[in-house]
């Protein structure tokens, strides 16, 4: 990069492109958050947009591309408070979400985590050796893309979408492909049952997550389906004799996904335990850290206007908490001080410890859905030893404790979006510190990205509720329940508070979850010995996960370890960091692509008041969905490898 080149950073055509990636990015990840738990970094797809966008308006410089990815992934990483929210639906305190309380929390938590960002860039970024493996390969494709353009990528993208959305709308509106294969077996009493889901937004997150995460989530689904489900059905009785694929679900929804959440819970803690050295050290460089005078590259928002941002976010979280126990009349302003507190003191910690773990293996594998787990539990004790103390309104706790329920969530939905931002921001300002960015400017621009992500996310959950509903909450009766949105981290976080108000986890499930989550950690540290890997937290999630959304990103996660290692071997490394992009690009696509139709089917869903206004699936014979949903779903993993695999060998020519 010439540095003597107009520092032209911020612009107002940057600021548009950036609130229309960020809709895209935000609805996708909200509908891929609700349906499977899990989100895609957005920060590189942004950037390849971007510069194909900003090349063909005329003039896009490295720093306006990089303000654009960081305002798009700011927005898109906000929308992780799709693990929280719902809870509240679920509670049966909210029939949707209001628009100024979700937003606002949603605004409030993520500006306080970019807020936070600013003195953990000193420590975590500026002052220390983290490898930030997402920012430097933004930072790369950005230089790529500086010298050269890189159209190919934005192609690989829109055409992944594209494929996607024709695959989805074939599945999810006409039905002409089914979107879910399972096969039930028994042998005695007990049942067996393996299940895998005709979905490329799963196959591209397989891809993106990689073999050790995907084998690591396969591992926790034939724990649950080959073991736990088997072993409990053949010893538990069916008094409402149920068939047994029911039984097989019954048994796996109320039994063992509380041995997952138990496995959960303990791998959490396990991560929090390793971080916390390192995050000690790096709070200690950022105590004795300094800003270079007169230095661009190193200026941060000034210490007023963090001040003011601070006491913004303080404030407004203290309304909006308020507002919620507005019906309690009195005696909730302790309480309002206590939630406030907490999000602020907690919320750093967390953050911190998110953002270490960043900087060592990405965004996207950071413990968040963890620490929200921590957070619940961390907060519902909170609670009631205020109750204790006698310093909360004797009717939160009454009504089967729904409210204190609900309004724990609440709190952890504020608290998730300042993890979360922060977690991926520090992303950002690792991109930005490689190519010569103004680190005050590119918090101003995460700042705007909040505000727009927080506008678009009520909107897009309340659709995606009203068309789907949530597994175990449905908007109206006579609903598909068999299309509903898993929503796993709500429902998860609902169940561990109040369980734990109500006195009623199932505690013998819990306890197992809790030793198995033990076991899985000394196998991991004794797998890493010999250089290999088993992620403690995701053989966890993948017991909680429904078998069809495991499986399937195993599949991704093999496919992708198949296709690098056949780059490998006919490519040089420069081939295969090229084919690895474009990869990335598909995968990506495939995820947009699902997602947005995902969004768009519940926008007609809405408007017509039922969820199968398109279906011929009645006018095709029985299995013939099936067969034409796996063929597809074939041709277009062929396809997928083919392209990927030949980038390699164009680029090598």
């Amino acid at each position: 990069m010439n540095v003597s080149t107009p520092r032209r950073e911020i612009t107002l055509r940057g600021l548009v492109l950036g609130a229309i990636i960020t809709v895209i990015f935000t609805a996708s990840n909200v509908y891929l958050g609700l349906r499977i738990g899990l989100t895609f970094a957005s920060s590189i797809p942004a950037a390849v947009i971007s510069m194909a966008v900003l090349r063909m308006l005329g003039g896009g410089s490295i720093l306006e591309n990089n303000m654009v990815q960081s305002q798009a992934s700011a927005a898109g990483t906000l929308s992780c408070v799709f693990a929280t929210f719902p809870g509240l639906i679920m509670t049966g305190l909210w029939q949707n979400f209001p628009y100024w309380q979700t937003a606002g929390l949603s605004l409030a938590g993520g500006i306080l985590g970019v807020v936070f960002t600013i003195p953990l860039r000193h420590a975590l970024v500026t002052h220390s050796t983290l490898p930030y493996p997402e920012g430097v390969a933004a930072a790369e494709i950005l230089r790529v893309g500086a010298r050269s353009g890189n159209n190919r990528g934005l192609r690989a993208l829109i055409g992944g979408s594209v494929v996607s959305a024709l695959f989805s709308f074939c599945s999810g509106a006409l039905r002409i492909f089914s979107d879910t294969l399972s096969l039930t077996a028994t042998a005695g009493q007990a049942v067996f049952q393996a299940s895998a889901g005709l979905s490329l937004a799963l196959l591209g997150a397989g891809y993106l997550v990689g073999l050790a995460g995907g084998l690591a989530m396969l591992t926790g689904c034939i724990l649950a389906w080959g073991l736990a489900v088997p072993w409990l059905s053949a010893h538990l009785p069916n008094p409402a004799h149920l068939p047994p694929a029911a039984f097989a679900h019954d048994i796996w929804m109320h039994k063992v996904r509380f041995i997952g959440a138990g496995a959960i819970a303990i791998a959490s803690l396990w991560t929090l335990v390793e971080l916390l050295p390192p995050v000690l050290r790096g709070l200690r460089a950022m105590a004795l850290g300094r800003t270079a005078e007169g230095d661009e590259t190193q200026q941060d928002l000034s210490p007023r206007t963090i001040g003011l941002l601070l006491l913004f976010c303080m404030v407004l979280m203290a309304g909006l908490f308020a507002a919620f126990l507005a019906p309690l009349t009195q005696g909730f302003w302790p309480l309002v001080g206590a939630a406030v507190l907490f999000c602020v003191v907690f919320g750093f910690m967390m953050a911190a410890a998110c953002g270490y773990m960043a900087g060592i293996v990405g965004s996207s594998s950071s413990p968040i859905s963890g620490i929200v787990i921590v957070g619940a539990v961390i907060c519902t004790l909170m609670i009631l030893a205020m109750e204790v103390l006698g310093l909360t309104p004797p009717a939160l706790l009454m009504d089967g404790q729904k409210l204190a329920t609900a309004f724990t969530i609440l709190v952890l939905s504020a608290m998730t979006a300042t993890v979360a931002i922060s977690n991926d921001n520090l992303q950002d300002l690792k991109t930005g510190q490689l190519v010569g960015a103004s680190p005050w400017k590119q918090e101003a621009v995460l700042i705007v990205g909040c505000i727009a992500g927080a506008a678009v996310i009520p909107p897009v959950l309340n659709l995606l509720y009203q068309a789907y509903g949530f597994v175990g909450a449905m908007p109206r009766p006579g609903m598909d329940p068999t299309h509903a949105l898993a929503a796993p981290q709500p429902a998860l976080i609902t169940m561990i508070t109040l369980g734990i108000f109500t006195h009623t986890l199932d505690s013998n499930m819990l306890c197992i979850g809790l030793a198995l989550g033990g076991g899985l950690i000394a196998v991991d540290l004794l797998l890493r010995r010999r250089g290999l890997s088993l992620p403690p937290l995701g053989v966890a999630v993948g017991l909680y996960l429904p078998a069809s959304v495991s499986m399937t990103l195993a599949v991704g996660a093999v496919l992708g370890w198949g296709i690098r290692r056949a780059i490998q071997r006919r490519g040089s490394a420069g081939a295969a960091s090229h084919a690895d992009t474009l990869g990335t690009m598909l995968a990506s696509g495939f995820i947009v692509g699902e997602s947005l139709t995902g969004v768009a089917l519940a926008v007609l869903s809405g408007a017509l008041g039922r969820d199968n206004a398109l279906s011929v699936a009645g006018l095709l014979p029985s299995g013939l969905p099936a067969l034409l949903g796996v063929g597809a779903f074939g041709v277009i993993c062929w396809w997928f490898a083919r392209q990927t695999v030949g980038a390699a060998t164009t680029a090598e020519n």
